[in-house]
């Protein structure tokens, strides 16, 4: 669940204030003034280009994504490395001007200019070509893969959707192990290619300054990164005795269903048993979890299916979310160039993803829609990427996008705390909810299986991969290495022995594509917040987990003044304007969970929790 805009220079240039190549060249004794005058006419350029641009690098992408050939391929590596020449050539000009006095505005969108990238290009045109090559490659793999019981018989293949729907509706064992691993084992093969991928961006940002392409993500946060990592772990502390409740507690449960030989009544939880190949959501789970069987149906699948909704009556649903708090309707074309479900003829990348093309209005979500609760959740979640688009592309492009990467993953996923059991029975998925204590657990334990159960997941990949950067593990060690982070945080260990041949890392999306992941553990924290001041603005009483902010239009006002906003200045001041404080705190988190986590807390008595 991305939110994509591709390889263009307001998303793409990064490098910090004041650092620069070795070779930079100091502006020798040009006046003040002209300084000043330089910098606003380079902001200004990049602004005016950055259309044109992206609308390229969007499209390019998009085709890659959506006819995944060798030519779409080579279209999309050609132009990724187009736009790394460009950006080399205006990393060499913005340098000149770090120490430049120009007013707020102007400095604003220049310090974006030079922060927030993945990519840091290398200075030789080779490297720059290689590194576009292989990031092509990477994504293509992933999107293509299959895992074939035999390869000259097509139809004995499974996709990443078959093989994730037996975790998700499988209760045997060991077809759920054999899933598990026929996915995990086609990403083996990219290892050779990520490390190599991983080299080149390390050289880039070297180049900048930066001590590897860790230091590098690190520093998009308007803070150093040192107090970054810091901040990370502080909101982890909060969360974490909560998340341990939760693995004490399905522990148990899955123990009580498989027997010990499948699940040790202590310790770590065996990976291809919670019902999801990362072991990020555990929804799937639910009904050998259930706290109360059979008290308040959440069938939501169930309510789909039955209600006839296909991919456009799902997307219109969601898209009546955000009108009903006041926001516009989505424009004309998102429904004619979206793709929504997975055609029949190519191979495409179903992973879902939210897409602004040409930062004047051209959204569009790529995603394979299936009438289940699943796709419902992740369409609310995508359209909320689009409508902070939407919202922020009056701005300039280089203020167009979020006030960190945290808030763009944030959005979608604040509307879902508002998908009550009220409001799901208020539009006819499931049957009224019944007003009582065991309704109200089972309720919270379904969110929690997907929000809580999500959170270690959602620290670890860029952990992983911040260690991969600055060298603290090394290629020999990548696969000991991210299972060794997934016991320490998640509580999980794999369904078999594996060992260095295998690259599992690479099973998640998210690594093949180069994408941060810190952004979604972030998101998981600043919903909550998001939420609990939405639902004041609102004017509802009561606890903050029964708040739906749907048909509010205060709410809906208060929401889409801060989503204008964009990145036009820090994140801290937004969220000061917009709760009154400047932190990122999980405090919302704790008091939405607080019936759950009282009774899990009495659950787990006489249980050896923690692993």
């Amino acid at each position: 669940m991305t939110s994509m805009r591709w390889l263009a220079l307001p998303a793409a240039l990064a490098l910090l204030n004041g650092c620069t190549p070795s070779t930079s060249a100091a502006p020798g004794d040009k006046d003040t003034a002209a300084i000043a005058q330089g910098a606003r006419e380079l902001v200004q350029r990049v602004n005016d280009e950055s259309y044109e641009r992206q609308r390229e690098s969007g499209a390019a992408g998009w085709v890659a994504a959506t006819y995944i050939n060798d030519d779409s391929q080579l279209l999309a590596a050609k132009s990724q490395e187009r736009d790394l020449a460009y950006q080399a050539d205006i990393l060499a000009e913005a340098r000149r001007y770090t120490d430049a006095k120009v007013d707020k505005n102007t400095r604003r969108a220049f310090d974006l200019m030079l922060k927030g990238n993945t990519v840091l290009p290398p200075a030789r045109a080779d490297d720059q070509a290689e590194l576009t090559r292989l990031s092509a490659s990477l994504e293509a793999h992933y999107g293509s893969a299959k895992a074939c019981a035999d390869p000259a018989k097509p139809e004995t293949c499974r996709d990443l959707i078959e093989l994730s729907r037996v975790l998700a509706e499988s209760r045997d064992p060991a077809a759920l192990r054999q899933a598990w691993i026929d996915w995990h084992n086609t990403a083996s093969e990219q290892k050779q290619d990520f490390q190599r991928f991983a080299e080149l961006m390390n050289v880039g940002a070297r180049q900048y300054g930066f001590k590897d392409t860790g230091d590098l993500w690190r520093a998009r946060y308007d803070m150093s990164g040192e107090d970054f990592a810091l901040e990370t772990e502080r909101l982890w502390s909060q969360v974490q005795p909560l998340y341990t409740s939760l693995q004490c507690y399905v522990r148990t449960r899955l123990n009580q269903h498989y027997g010990d030989t499948e699940v040790a009544k202590t310790g770590l939880i065996p990976a291809h048993l919670l019902g999801n190949m990362w072991q990020q959501d555990w929804s799937a789970i639910y009904p050998l979890v259930e706290p109360y069987p059979g008290v308040a149906s959440l069938d939501v699948t169930g309510g789909l299916k039955k209600a006839s909704y296909d991919a456009v009556k799902l997307t219109r649903q969601a898209e009546g979310f955000y009108t009903s708090l006041g926001m516009p309707s989505l424009p004309q074309s998102f429904w004619q160039k979206s793709m929504l479900t997975k055609p029949a003829d190519r191979e495409v990348q179903c992973h879902a993803s939210a897409w602004d093309i040409d930062m004047k209005g051209d959204v569009r979500i790529k995603m394979c829609i299936e009438a289940d609760e699943e796709s419902l959740r992740t369409i609310y979640h995508e359209l909320g990427h689009v409508y902070y688009y939407l919202a922020y592309n009056d701005l300039p492009p280089l203020f167009q996008n979020g006030a960190n990467d945290g808030f763009h993953e944030a959005i979608g996923d604040t509307v879902l705390l508002s998908l009550t059991p009220g409001y799901l029975a208020q539009i006819g998925l499931i049957e009224a909810p019944q007003q009582s204590d065991e309704a109200l657990i089972n309720a919270q334990m379904k969110l929690a299986l997907e929000k809580i159960a999500f959170l270690p997941f959602g620290k670890l990949i860029d952990q992983w991969r911040w260690g991969v950067f600055d060298g603290s593990i090394a290629p020999d060690r990548y696969n000991s290495s991210w299972w060794e982070l997934k016991a320490r945080y998640q509580g999980v260990q794999p369904p078999v022995a594996r060992g260095e041949e295998f690259f599992d890392a690479a099973a998640k999306y998210h690594v093949p594509a180069n994408t941060p992941y810190t952004r979604y553990f972030l998101a998981h924290v600043l919903q909550f917040q998001l939420h609990r001041e939405l639902c004041r603005a609102s004017g509802q009483q009561g606890p903050l987990h029964t708040c739906s902010i749907f048909d509010n239009k205060k709410a809906g006002e208060k929401f889409w003044a801060m989503l204008g906003k964009g990145a036009s200045q820090p994140w801290q001041q937004t969220i000061k304007e917009f709760s009154g404080s400047d932190k990122m705190d999980a405090d919302a988190v704790i008091e939405y969970f607080k019936p759950l986590s009282v009774w899990l807390e009495k659950q787990n008595q006489g249980q050896h929790c923690g692993w």
